[in-house]
C-alpha cells in the first residue's frame, strides 16, 4: 500500500509540474500567484479553520493535528470554480477545474503522527486583452509554486500537541506581454520566467480540555517564520511580425538577469472554538501573514504591485445529528458551514484587494473506519471595480476523499 501511495505521489508530483494552471486572475500576475488553500475539503467548507483536530482526519494546516491520529489516513481532492470577471464596462467567465491536493498520515505509535503530500500553493493564470484604437496588447501568464510536505505531530498530554511541518517549494511562474501598434510594422513580445525553489517551515500547537461531561475547549495556533527563497530569473524579448494574423519572429535577444532571492513572509495564526464530542463545533480564527515583505522583489519584470501585511479571519463549525445512528443514513452525515474574510496584502491602482467566501459542506460516510467522501460549495467574490480594476464572482464545487485504513496491526492467524 505505501509503494501505491509513493507511486502516485510521484505521478501527482509530475502532473502539477507541468499543468500549473489553475486559476483564471488578472490579479496572479503579481508576486509569486495567488495563494491556494492549504487545507482539506473539510477545512474549507468550515470557512478554512484549522482548529479542530481528531483521531481520523487529517488536518494540513497544523501538525500539532498528526499527533492525535489512531488510524491510517488517504486523502485526496479537487474542485471546479466558475469565475464571471467584470469591470465598469465588461464582463467575461471563465471556468477551472483543478487537483488540490494529495496526503497521507498515519501514527508510528500512540502519541506520534506522520503526514506527507504535494499540492500546488500558489497558482498563476490569466489572459487579457487590451484593445485601444491603433493597438492592442495581450498580458499572458500561467504557472505557480508547488509545495512537497513532510509533518510530524507529538502528544506531549492528553491535552496538548505539538508539531512541525517542512516544506520543500519549487516550481515556475512566466508572464508575457505581446504588443502590436497600427503605426509599426513589427510588434513585440516581452516574456518573464522566474524558476522557485527553497524550504520552509510550519510549528503548531493544539491543545483540547473538557470543560464539562459535554463541552470542550479547542486552541489551536501556527507560526511559520520568514525564509528566504531562490528565484533563477529569465527574460526574452522577441520582435514579431503579427500581419496576417501570424506570429513569426523576427529577432530574439535573451538578457541576462541576476538569480535573487525574495522573502516568503511569515504567518502567524490563532484560533479557539467550542464544541461536544461527536456532535458540534464552532470556533473563529485569525491570521497574520507579513506580506509586505514582496515589496521590490519582482520588480524585474515590471510588476507596479505594492504589497502590505495581510490577514485572514475565518469562522465556522459542523454538526452531526447521530454519529452513531443505524437507523438514518442522513443522521451520521456531517453538515459543515464557514465564512472567510481575506485582506490579501496587495494593492493595484491604490485599491487593497480583498476576498470573501461563504462555505457549505456535507460529509458522506462510506465504509467502514469512519471514511468520508466530502462535498463542499463556496461563494465568493474576489477584488473591485472600483480604479478600473476587475472584479471576480467565484462559484467553488469541491470534492475530497477522507480513507481510513489500520496499519501495523499484527496478525494472529497468517
Amino acid at each position: 500500500m505505501i509503494k501505491r501511495f509513493i507511486v502516485i505521489v510521484a505521478l501527482f508530483s509530475g502532473f502539477i509540474a507541468e499543468a500549473q494552471e489553475n486559476v483564471s486572475s488578472p490579479y496572479s500576475y503579481y508576486g509569486i500567484g495567488l495563494t491556494n488553500f492549504k487545507g482539506t475539503v473539510e477545512n474549507r467548507s468550515m470557512g478554512g479553520l484549522s482548529i479542530f483536530a481528531d483521531s481520523i482526519h487529517i488536518n494540513m494546516q497544523n501538525p500539532a493535528a498528526y499527533g492525535r491520529l489512531k488510524l491510517t489516513n488517504y486523502a485526496v481532492g479537487a474542485s471546479h470554480d466558475r469565475i464571471k470577471l467584470e469591470t465598469e464596462s465588461a464582463s467575461d467567465n471563465a471556468k477551472i477545474t483543478s487537483l488540490d491536493y494529495l496526503s497521507l498520515a498515519f501514527p508510528v505509535s500512540d502519541k506520534v503522527g506522520i503526514g506527507l503530500g504535494v499540492l500546488p500553493y500558489t497558482s498563476v493564470g490569466y489572459r487579457i486583452l487590451d484593445m485601444e484604437e491603433g493597438s492592442a496588447s495581450l498580458l499572458n501568464g500561467r504557472g505557480g509554486m508547488n509545495r512537497v510536505f513532510l509533518s510530524a505531530g507529538w502528544a506531549v498530554t492528553k491535552d496538548l500537541s505539538i508539531g512541525v511541518d517542512a516544506d520543500y517549494n519549487f516550481g515556475n511562474f512566466q508572464n508575457s506581454q505581446s504588443i502590436n501598434r497600427e503605426d509599426l510594422q513589427y510588434g513585440t513580445t516581452d516574456v518573464n520566467r522566474s524558476d522557485i525553489k527553497g524550504f520552509t517551515f510550519t510549528f503548531g500547537a493544539n491543545y483540547q480540555k473538557d470543560l464539562s461531561e459535554k463541552l470542550r475547549l479547542h486552541v489551536s495556533s501556527t507560526y511559520a517564520p520568514a525564509m528566504d527563497l531562490d528565484s533563477e530569473n529569465s527574460r526574452a524579448i522577441s520582435t514579431v511580425d503579427f500581419s496576417n494574423g501570424g506570429g513569426r519572429v523576427i529577432d530574439f535577444r535573451e538578457l541576462d538577469l541576476s538569480d535573487t532571492q525574495f522573502e516568503f513572509p511569515s504567518k502567524l495564526s490563532i484560533g479557539a472554538g467550542l464544541g461536544e464530542l461527536n456532535k458540534w463545533f464552532v470556533g473563529a480564527e485569525y491570521a497574520s501573514v507579513g506580506s509586505s515583505s514582496y515589496e521590490d522583489s519582482f520588480s524585474f519584470r515590471g510588476d507596479n504591485g505594492e504589497y502590505e501585511d495581510a490577514s485572514q479571519l475565518s469562522i465556522g463549525g459542523f454538526y452531526i445529528p447521530q454519529y452513531n445512528s443505524f437507523s438514518s443514513y442522513f443522521e451520521r452525515v456531517v453538515y459543515r458551514a464557514g465564512f472567510r474574510y481575506d485582506q490579501t496584502g496587495l494593492i493595484v491602482n491604490e485599491e487593497s484587494i480583498n476576498e470573501f467566501g461563504m462555505s457549505f459542506g456535507l460529509g458522506l460516510p462510506v465504509g467502514s473506519n469512519f471514511s468520508n467522501i466530502n462535498l463542499g460549495i463556496e461563494l465568493g467574490q474576489r477584488g473591485t471595480k472600483d480604479s478600473g480594476l476587475i472584479q471576480e464572482n467565484f462559484l467553488r464545487l469541491s470534492i475530497g476523499l477522507s480513507l481510513n485504513d489500520k496499519w501495523f496491526t499484527k496478525r494472529k492467524f497468517d
